[in-house]
């Protein structure tokens, strides 16, 4: 029988040990434990197959249509990194609204994530997070994910990268 982590309390547990400490990066004068080390690869670049060491994630990666790619129903890395930084947040953000005592059992997080020419010959991405925060007042959920960009990890990666905005939906 295997052994299961529960994922909720470890982020819970980092994110506690970290908060206040600022942006733990290594190489950047700030410690961090690493508890969980995630690995891929991929084959074939954007018209290829990427999979996770594990084997749970295993994908075939397509050029999206605007790119000038055949588009379809295969995914693509912007999508990848989309879900993965909007569970990250989502998860921050309870962990934050926990704290505050606040009920965010009805909220989700959307990440659209951009991919364009940048200004050096290269590519950089946008990203903008919407929250979903039913039961809340648009001041308490705009402070809420302000307080949730400081914890984080993708949004401490990504902070001085590549621009990142938050937006609540508001009904």
């Amino acid at each position: 029988m295997g052994h299961f982590v529960d994922v909720e309390s470890v982020f819970c547990s980092i994110a506690r040990a970290s908060v206040g400490i600022g942006r733990a990066s290594p190489g950047l004068g700030l410690s961090m434990t690493v508890v969980y080390t995630a690995e891929a690869s991929a084959w074939g670049g954007r018209e290829g197959r990427a999979a996770s060491s594990d084997g749970v994630v295993d994908v075939t990666l397509s050029i999206p249509k605007e790119m000038g790619g055949p588009g379809g129903a295969h995914t693509n890395p912007e999508q990848l990194f989309a879900t993965g930084y909007a569970a990250c947040f989502h998860s921050a953000l309870k962990l934050v609204a926990r704290g505050d005592k606040l009920d965010v059992s009805e909220s989700a997080i959307t990440a659209k994530v951009g991919i364009g020419p940048n200004d050096s010959g290269g590519f950089g991405l946008t990203v903008e997070l919407i929250g979903e925060l039913p039961g809340l007042s648009s001041e308490a959920a705009h402070a809420l994910m302000e307080k949730a960009h400081t914890v984080c990890p993708y949004s401490n990666a990504t902070r001085g990268n590549i621009p990142v905005t938050l937006s609540v939906y508001e009904a």
